[in-house]
């Protein structure tokens, strides 16, 4: 892939935008895959390397010796990650994590411009913590709508965990109070203004930390290894049909 390959989205994160660049993300994506190869660099990706700096919870999906590592940046609260989540993401754990091909490892990316987004991570993190981190994932997304209105997200983890699971979920998040960390000018602190922490923050930073290494613009974003080589970052959604070709060119190599 052309090392100055670039796709970027507007940081407004509207559905309506995302799905207009699908078409356009996935010519440029195959074109670009057809007549380039891979980056000539090898080696363990940055994301790779510097998400093993910390023993985070678990917020993976996969076996880590699967020839392709796929590292996701989103936003609980942003609209398009949930669309890329439900048309994408879910596509990928079932037929290519499943299968041993694909290694996705989440990336907590809060936005400022999203109220909730940082309490939203610190929940995924606690319940990652407890080996809840795929229901509590689906949960967050499925109720976006709903506890992104009142910042109610305990009620649908609730629902969605089982009690004991809970109960410990709760243990990890006691004491901790809004704001959260989340994102912005890589030169901020993402704990800024935090002065009720979470035992998750640090972890939540770490991502966001990662995320300014990639030049994260908004959110989705994702870094694909395969092998030890790494493609570029890319800055939108892709379409299922786009991606798993993508996938099956790689594997071919």
């Amino acid at each position: 892939m052309n090392p100055g390959f670039r796709l970027r989205m507007s940081k407004k994160n509207q559905p309506g935008r995302a799905r207009g660049f699908l078409i356009l993300a996935g010519a440029i994506f195959l074109v670009l895959l057809s007549i380039s190869p891979l980056p000539a660099r090898t080696g363990t990706s940055q994301a790779a390397k510097s998400s093993a700096s910390m023993a985070a919870p678990n917020k993976t999906y996969g076996l880590s010796t699967a020839p392709i590592r796929m590292d996701v940046f989103t936003d609980y609260q942003c609209s398009v990650c949930k669309a890329f989540y439900e048309g994408t993401l879910r596509q990928v754990i079932r037929d290519y994590v499943a299968s041993g091909k694909v290694y996705l490892v989440h990336h907590d990316f809060p936005l400022q411009m999203h109220k909730y987004s940082g309490e939203a991570a610190r929940w995924a993190n606690a319940c990652a913590e407890v080996g809840q981190f795929d229901v509590a994932e689906e949960a967050l997304y499925e109720n976006q709508d709903s506890w992104g209105a009142d910042g109610n997200i305990g009620k649908y983890i609730a629902a969605a965990l089982p009690v004991s699971d809970y109960k410990r979920v709760q243990s990890i998040m006691q004491g901790s109070a809004m704001p959260a960390p989340q994102s912005g000018r890589p030169t901020d602190d993402p704990m800024a203004g935090v002065n009720h922490p979470c035992t998750m923050d640090p972890y939540i930073v770490q991502d966001i930390r990662l995320g300014y290494g990639i030049s994260a613009p908004g959110t989705p974003d994702f870094v694909i290894t395969y092998k030890g080589h790494s493609l570029q970052p890319v800055y939108t959604i892709v379409s299922w049909p786009v991606l798993k070709q993508l996938f099956d060119s790689l594997l071919k190599q």
